[in-house]
């Protein structure tokens, strides 16, 4: 099936636009497997009774032979949509009806939409670093350093190409995939960027005004584990991102934090990305402080 690309603004619309009968309760869906200690759910719900709003959402494990029959199930449930974990991220691609401008650009879906009757495929991980970065600082005009070229990062780079910033370097430990990523960028978005060989500690280089660090989830030893980078030009004019949520403040941010840079921890991303799909979901701003506390109840911290 051809995936067709539907404009942003398009999807941004009142919920009462979906054709759903007003008795019936909306329903949301986590797919993914495994989904044990994912806090979306919990978060969703507080957001909802934050806001008095009759909605469910549901975690529901789905192994990959059952990808295509679960999407089905939802689209004949009339399910509202949903959030599309690993590993289904690239193979719900073709199980859509359409998807937007950045899931088809990096081939990834987290977030499902209903418009109608059709199944709309969104990617809003790089949107929600450039939504937390923008409460620090405009990534327009600015430089970045992205460290990793994988999923997470694909879209994060997309998402920082849209929002007009000067040059990005992709810094990562595989030339394959670091140029790939590097070419999609100076490519079809047409923002300059050169990738990086990770294979001796890289020097943060001193006209850097953003890095973002892509790196996965890590077990809590690893993640104490100082990385590869040189951080001596790192000041307080730098904004440091670590996406990854747990644990919430790794090696990464408190070695960035000396030196007095502005840093933005991976539970920051989590809740404003959970906010952009609840406002594609429901038309709602939802309130980001109950959010907040919900996920950091969720991990106990």
């Amino acid at each position: 099936m051809r995936v067709r690309w539907t404009p942003r603004a398009e999807r941004l619309r009142d919920a009462t636009a979906v054709c759903t009968p007003p008795s019936v309760q909306p329903l949301l869906a986590l797919l993914g497997q495994p989904i044990a200690g994912n806090p979306t759910q919990f978060m969703m719900e507080r957001a909802f009774a934050r806001h008095e709003m009759d909605w469910r959402y549901l975690s529901l494990e789905v192994a990959p032979d059952d990808l295509a029959d679960a999407v089905r199930g939802m689209r004949a449930m009339g399910f509202r949509g949903g959030t599309c974990a690993d590993p289904h991220k690239r193979a719900i691609l073709p199980l859509l009806d359409r998807c937007g401008e950045v899931a088809q650009r990096t081939g990834l879906v987290n977030c499902i939409l209903r418009e109608e009757r059709a199944l709309v495929g969104e990617n809003t991980e790089g949107r929600g670093v450039v939504e937390a970065l923008r409460r620090r600082i405009d990534p327009a005009g600015k430089r970045v350093v992205l460290l990793g070229a994988g999923c997470t990062a694909r879209a994060v780079g997309v998402e920082l190409a849209m929002a007009k910033a000067a040059e990005i370097v992709v810094v990562n430990r595989t030339e394959e995939r670091g140029r790939e990523l590097a070419e999609l960028l100076t490519g079809p978005l047409e923002t300059p960027a050169s990738f990086v060989l990770w294979d001796r500690p890289y020097p943060v280089p001193p006209d850097a005004h953003v890095l973002v660090c892509t790196i996965p989830h890590l077990p809590p030893a690893e993640a104490e584990e100082p990385l590869p980078l040189d951080l001596e030009q790192v000041t307080s004019q730098t904004v440091v991102v670590d996406v990854a949520y747990s644990p919430p403040r790794r090696w990464l941010l408190h070695e960035a934090a000396q030196r007095g840079a502005v840093t933005v921890e991976g539970l920051d991303v989590m809740v404003e990305q959970s906010a952009v799909n609840f406002r594609l979901w429901t038309g709602v701003d939802p309130d980001r402080a109950a959010m907040r506390e919900a996920v950091e109840e969720f991990f106990e911290l």
